[in-house]
């Protein structure tokens, strides 16, 4: 079993890690930037690092100085969280160079689902369904015509190497087809060093779902139910919930074979999540894997009882599930609401000082927050804005929600603007509260709320 563990991350993944570690004994390292020096995590921690300054590729993204810690720290595993390094092949190398655990999926399998168009092969062969496009990356425009002209628009171009919401253009007509290719081979040379892109057929208003599962290595596999996402903006999620108000007992039970199927074929261990999308007639259609944990990983955990992080370091252990499909019951409803340190109009950054803190009673296996903040702390300009999540149980949909808008309410956040008023608009709907979701939710709901001016939302 993993004896010492060092945390790759910062923020409220990391007191999440934390937590795990305390419950399985495990000693905890953190690394921290000079912006987050005063984080109170620090003291928590058996020891704690810096790693640079504030910018996030001399500190979070530097791979020689995250090592230099674990060398010096003696810790025996590490835990990338999500963002960052999380999902890097490079970084995966160099922490078993160094004699310590990757708790993760194998560097084989980061390599190969780096790719995109990779999965889709994977998939494909699988005998599970992908959104129709091209398998292989384009050459340039002219392929973008010749696909066109013979599926139509729209269409979306997608890195092949992105992620986090960056490298997509919706492409409507021949006339943007130019600017839409040019400004994506940019972004993807500019944020992944990679510009290839390929091309699928714009599925109209679908449904975001994604299945969270667990893989041992050993040949075990279980999913853990699926998440509804299709409330975002710009593909960043807001609010996620499980199960999904539409997804039925078959339609369950299939995409819990395609995961399993992708998962096996791929050679995965640990946790990980098969994201779907479900058009307007109810077709499934496999987009991607995230290869990490997810943010929204605590709706699940609300919803099986199943501690996620304890299982992915327990895996990463070598250790087996210990657990089969038909022990995994799902019970009631979950929901999670992300808080942002940003204004809720302009949705602009907003960094700075809390001066006022003041959390909602807590009801154990009903209300939790996940975060790392305290009064007088400091949210800094440097980094995704993601200050806490609130997550929220009930025995059905609507009182989940009902207990989700009461953590709102009561979570007090002084000194900086926060997405609250945001995350209370979107469960005051009445469209919301019927499950009536896609992911051209937002849009449509701010466009009623506001009239004609809609909300800059950053791409993170």
């Amino acid at each position: 079993m993993i004896k010492k563990l060092l945390i790759a991350n910062r923020g409220e993944i990391v007191t999440r890690v934390m937590r795990a570690c305390r419950d399985l004994g495990i000693k905890t390292v953190v690394v921290y930037s000079d912006a987050d020096k005063n984080m109170f995590y620090l003291k928590q921690a058996d020891e704690a690092y810096n790693i640079g300054p504030a910018n996030p590729v001399k500190s979070y993204l530097n791979i020689g100085s995250i090592i230099n810690a674990v060398k010096e720290s003696g810790a025996d595993a590490v835990h990338p969280g999500y963002g960052f390094l999380s999902e890097n092949a490079s970084f995966a190398e160099a922490v078993y160079g160094c004699g310590a655990t990757w708790v993760g999926p194998p560097t084989s399998v980061l390599n190969s689902i780096d790719s995109k168009c990779f999965c889709r092969s994977i998939a494909t062969e699988a005998g599970v369904p992908v959104v129709p496009g091209t398998i292989n990356t384009i050459e340039g425009v002219d392929d973008i015509y010749r696909f066109t002209a013979e599926h139509g628009y729209p269409i979306v171009l997608k890195l092949d190497k992105g992620g986090g919401g960056k490298g997509i253009e919706l492409v409507k007509e021949e006339g943007q087809v130019k600017e839409a290719f040019e400004r994506i081979s940019r972004i993807g040379m500019l944020a992944f060093g990679h510009p290839e892109c390929y091309i699928e057929k714009e599925i109209i208003n679908p449904r975001h779902i994604e299945i969270q599962f667990l893989a041992d290595g050993l040949g075990g596999c279980v999913c853990l139910g699926e998440r509804e996402c299709s409330i975002q903006r710009r593909y960043q999620k807001i609010i996620e919930e499980s199960p999904s108000p539409v997804v039925t007992g078959e339609e369950r039970k299939k995409l819990f074979e395609y995961t399993r199927k992708l998962a096996l074929a791929m050679g995965y261990q640990g946790a990980g999540t098969m994201e779907y999308l479900r058009s307007e007639d109810g077709n499934f259609y496999f987009m991607e894997v995230n290869a990490r944990l997810q943010v929204e990983h605590p709706v699940t955990e609300f919803l099986t009882g199943i501690d996620i992080v304890q299982r992915q370091l327990t895996i990463a252990s070598g250790q087996g599930l210990e657990i089969g499909q038909e022990d995994v019951e799902m019970k009631g409803h979950a929901i999670e609401a992300r808080v942002y340190a940003e204004d809720p109009v302009t949705f602009c950054p907003s960094p700075g000082t809390i001066k006022k803190l003041d959390f909602p009673e807590m009801d154990e296996g009903a209300l939790r927050i996940d975060h790392a903040l305290e009064e007088g702390g400091t949210v800094p300009p440097y980094y995704d804005p993601l200050l806490a999540k609130v997550i929220a149980w009930g025995p059905t949909r609507l009182k989940a929600i009902d207990q989700l808008k009461r953590g709102l309410t009561d979570f007090k956040i002084e000194g900086i603007k926060t997405t609250i008023p945001v995350n209370l608009l979107i469960l005051g709907s009445e469209r919301f509260a019927k499950g009536d979701l896609n992911t051209g939710f937002i849009e449509a709901l701010f466009t009623k709320a506001r009239g004609d001016v809609k909300p800059l939302w950053p791409n993170m």
